[in-house]
Order: structure tokens, then C-alpha cells, then sequence
């Protein structure tokens, strides 16, 4: 399993039923997109023409229900988290994709969710990490355990000057507070990392959701956050990335461990760094760009500090809004509406094999399912059309697809 998914693929639920949540609105159609994943195949009129062959996938499901733009995605186990600018989280599950139950609260929109064990991390508009874990009375209702900052945090740190930081002019807070946005979440061995249009990295411990340590990393606001290997990558609007690795404090036992920079990924001057996503080895980082490159820097020898740029290209029309990998596959997600999908090959350069077209609206985030299906994997896209979808994407060779389809033009369905 890529690493990158490992986390969010934790068993959080128990469902004893596949009927919908009593919680869920009643205007809201509740409907079973069930399929068998044995028996995958696709329609020609799913093939997609691609300079290297024709590439196929399928549309399995559409699924609608959000009050706004579907704004982040996490998986867990047999169940999809999808969160919306509405402020509402709905809980999908597998496989007939049944509304399982919603929950949702805050001030601001959610921007992005993380599970970890039985509890979910959502990140708000209103700059708070809320946390939400399931109810002991009933396994599809989520109750607010806690909010990041917590009660505790506030008390030890209000009385002391020093616990302050100038955020503009004569207004200060708590250097465990972010001023803005809260953007992405990425959760590493037993710690939460937040990135905030506030330009400050913090670092929390899943444990007692404590702030640990508040970085200012970057000159504008961090749009993504990804950890491979102890290493954490930031992306932001500066036009760069940012690799960061824990230092170890060897003056007092009881310190933490801080966090230091590690070297800078540049990417185009005045062009925002939306979203970033590394190989599971630790030495490819990809990083989608608002003018609509994709970029891929090597790591070069075995310093963790030095990166060459070995790829880039003008992967779409609009923004590159987010990215995922799904072995040697890399699916990007743009405002164009659309989703490349692209294979890895020698020396970190990207090959595009199709693209998936479907949604109304810009894509503003990707999964894939940590486990194959079939000859394929199932990518779920959210998207400002406010629906989910669900695809399932061949891994075939462009070039073997487009025989076996001349071959077998005259049927209605191939299958793997």
C-alpha cells in the first residue's frame, strides 16, 4: 500500500446496516450505486483518444447531496469522507454508496479532513482544527470531542507575553493559533500537521492535541501538505515547495524534537504551488502549478536537501488544482473540469494516457483507493459541481487497449 494512503485507510466505522442515516436530509435522495468489482469492463464511449493509444475508464457513480462545492476527500477503510464549502461532512459507504451519515460544524467552510484510529480532524474556514469521533450510543453519529486549539493549550500559554505573535498592526495571538484558513492536514507517526493561509506550518500531537511547534514557512499562504519517509513537503502560493525534517534536541530530554528546512523546491516565479504529492520511495515530488504545469523535481544523490527539476509541461488549460499517486500513475485534477491521468516513467518524466471529462466544475480534489480492482483503480473525484464521483480507471497499456478495441469494435463492452 503507497504510504501516502496508508494513514487515512485506518477502519473507522462499523456499519450494521446499508440504510441511510436518519440524520440525513430528507429532501436528499439516498440511492445505491452498488457494483460488482469483479466484473469491471468499460463502454467503447468510455474510451478516451490519447497521443499514445486510446485509454479506458468508467463512470461509476455520481453522488450529489452536499449543501456546497466539494472542497476535500479522505478514505477509510470501506467508507468515503467527503466534505463540503458548506460546511456539511458526509459519510459514504461501500460498496453500494449509501449516504451512511452527516455531521458538520463551524464558523467557516470545511477545507480538508484526516482520520486517524476512530477519530476525524477537519480543518475550518474559521482557522480551528475540530475533532470528531464516533458516538459510543450510536455507530453513524459523530459527536465534537475537541477543537485545536484546545481549552487546556489556551490556559497554559495566555498569561505569558512571550506566547504572543504579531499578526498586523496592533493585533496579536497565541502562537498556537492560526489567523487564517486552515487549508491542509496531513497526519505522520502520531502527529497532525496543519498549513494555513496564515503561512505558518503547526505541528500537533494526536495524543493530548497539543501545539507542539509553529513554523513560519513560507511567504504566502500553504495550499498542501504531504509526508513521505519523516519528510514533510509544503506547497504554497509563493510559488514554492518546502521540505522540512525533524532535528533533534540533545540539551534537554524532555524538549521536542523541532522541525528545520531542509531544502526548496522552485517552480514558476509568481505562480502559485496549489498541491504537491511525492512517490513512496521519497525520491520523485510532483507539485501542480495555477498557470497549469506540472512540475517533478529528482532528489539527487543522498542528501534529503538537494532536488534538480527533471519534468515540466503544460499539463492542463487552467489551474492544476490537486494531485494523487496511485503507483507508477499520477492523477491531476484542474479548473479546466477535467482529470489527467498520467504514468511515471524513467528518470521521474510524466507520460499523459488519457484524460476524464464529466464533471461541471473545477476539481478541487482526488483519492485513489489504496487497492486495486481488477486490471484498474477506483479514483474518487469532489468538485465545486458539489458531486462526487466515483471512476474506475484501467491500468492497461494504451497501446493494448487500442488493439484489443479494433479488435472488438463491433461489441458492446470490453472486459478485463
Amino acid at each position: 500500500m503507497d504510504p501516502l494512503v496508508a494513514e487515512a485507510a485506518t477502519p473507522l466505522l462499523h456499519s450494521t446496516s446499508s440504510d441511510t442515516s436518519s440524520d440525513a436530509d430528507e429532501n436528499t435522495p439516498a440511492p445505491s450505486y452498488s457494483f460488482d468489482s469483479k466484473q469491471i469492463g468499460f463502454r467503447c464511449d468510455f474510451l478516451s483518444k490519447s497521443p499514445s493509444g486510446y485509454f479506458p475508464y468508467r463512470q461509476l457513480a455520481v453522488l450529489s447531496g452536499h449543501i456546497g462545492s466539494v472542497s476535500c476527500l479522505a478514505l477509510c477503510g470501506e467508507f468515503i469522507l467527503s466534505a463540503s464549502q458548506g460546511k456539511d461532512i458526509i459519510v459514504w459507504q461501500q460498496p453500494d454508496l449509501r449516504v451512511f451519515t452527516r455531521f458538520g460544524h463551524g464558523e467557516g467552510s470545511v477545507k480538508a479532513v484526516v482520520t486517524v484510529g476512530s477519530k476525524v480532524f477537519t480543518a475550518h474556514q474559521d482557522g480551528k482544527i475540530r475533532v470528531w469521533k464516533v458516538s459510543r450510543r450510536s455507530e453513524n453519529n459523530f459527536r465534537l470531542v475537541n477543537t485545536l486549539p484546545t481549552a487546556k493549550d489556551y490556559l497554559g500559554k495566555f498569561m505569558k507575553q512571550r506566547n504572543y505573535v504579531q499578526t498586523r498592526r496592533h493585533h496579536k495571538i497565541l502562537w498556537i493559533e492560526h489567523a487564517d484558513t486552515i487549508s491542509c492536514l496531513a497526519v505522520h507517526n502520531g502527529l497532525i500537521y496543519s498549513g494555513s493561509w496564515d503561512k505558518t506550518l503547526k505541528i500537533w500531537r494526536v495524543s493530548d492535541l497539543k501545539c507542539l511547534e509553529s513554523i513560519k514557512a513560507h511567504d504566502d499562504a500553504i495550499n498542501g501538505i504531504v509526508i513521505c519517509n519523516g519528510i514533510v513537503y509544503s506547497a504554497s502560493a509563493d510559488g514554492k515547495i518546502k521540505a522540512w525534517g525533524r532535528k533533534k534536541q540533545e540539551q534537554e530530554q524532555e524538549q521536542e524534537e523541532t522541525h528545520c528546512l531542509l531544502g526548496i523546491l522552485e517552480g514558476h516565479k509568481d505562480e502559485s504551488m496549489n498541491c504537491v504529492v511525492v512517490s513512496g520511495d521519497g525520491k520523485w515530488v510532483y507539485g501542480g502549478i495555477s498557470d497549469g504545469f506540472l512540475m517533478g523535481w529528482e532528489k539527487t544523490g543522498e542528501s534529503v536537501s538537494c532536488w534538480k527539476v527533471v519534468w515540466e509541461r503544460r499539463a492542463h488549460k487552467m489551474a492544476v488544482l490537486c494531485v494523487c499517486l496511485m503507483g507508477e500513475f499520477l492523477c491531476s485534477g484542474s479548473a479546466d473540469k477535467s482529470i489527467g491521468i498520467w504514468r511515471r516513467e524513467a528518470f521521474g518524466r510524466l507520460c499523459k494516457v488519457g484524460v476524464i471529462n464529466g464533471h461541471d466544475g473545477p476539481i478541487k480534489c482526488l483519492q485513489v483507493a489504496p487497492n486495486g480492482v481488477g486490471d484498474g483503480f477506483l479514483l474518487y473525484s469532489g468538485s465545486l459541481d458539489r458531486s462526487l464521483r466515483v471512476w474506475w480507471v484501467s491500468k492497461a497499456s494504451a497501446m493494448g487497449v487500442g488493439a484489443l478495441v479494433a479488435e472488438d469494435s463491433k461489441k458492446a463492452i470490453v472486459s478485463f
